[in-house]
C-alpha cells in the first residue's frame, strides 16, 4: 500500500488593509467594562463600520481596563472612518469611559451629543429565600 500524500496548504493569511470608510454622520458605541473597553463605529442605520477593542490593540491582562488602553482603542477605531458628526453612546462604569470620550473629542469630530446608555436595575434580582435552619 502507498502512503497518502498530504496536501501542503499554506498557512499565510491575508491581511486585508483596512480602507477608508466615508460616511457624513455616525454613531459611536464605547463600552467600557471592568475588564476591556469596546470601541464600535456605526451608521446612522446601526450598521458596523469599524470596531476596536483593548485586547485588539495589544493589551493583555489588567492593562487592558486602564484609561490608556481605552484611549488607543478609540484612535484605532476612528482611524478608518472619515466623518463629520457623530453622536456618542456610552456604556458601562469602567475606568475606560472618560478617557475613550477624550479621545474622541480631540479627533476632530463634531459631537452631537453624547448619552449614557448603562442598563440601571429598577428594582434589581429577585432575592435568594430566606435561610431556614
Amino acid at each position: 500500500m502507498a502512503k497518502a500524500r498530504l496536501k501542503l496548504v499554506s498557512r499565510r493569511t491575508r491581511r486585508r488593509r483596512k480602507r477608508m470608510r466615508r460616511i457624513p454622520k455616525g454613531v459611536i458605541h464605547v463600552q467600557a467594562g471592568f475588564n476591556n473597553t469596546i470601541v464600535t463605529v456605526t451608521d446612522v442605520r446601526g450598521q458596523v463600520v469599524s470596531s476596536s477593542s483593548a485586547g485588539n490593540c495589544g493589551f493583555r491582562s489588567t492593562r487592558k481596563a486602564s484609561p490608556f488602553a481605552a484611549e488607543t482603542t478609540a484612535v484605532t477605531a476612528i482611524s478608518t472612518v472619515v466623518m463629520q458628526r457623530a453622536e456618542v453612546l456610552i456604556k458601562g462604569a469602567g475606568l475606560g469611559r472618560d478617557a475613550a470620550l477624550r479621545a474622541i473629542s480631540k479627533s476632530g469630530i463634531r459631537l452631537t451629543f453624547v448619552r449614557d446608555v448603562t442598563p440601571l436595575p429598577h428594582n434589581g434580582c429577585r432575592p435568594p429565600k430566606k435561610r431556614r435552619v
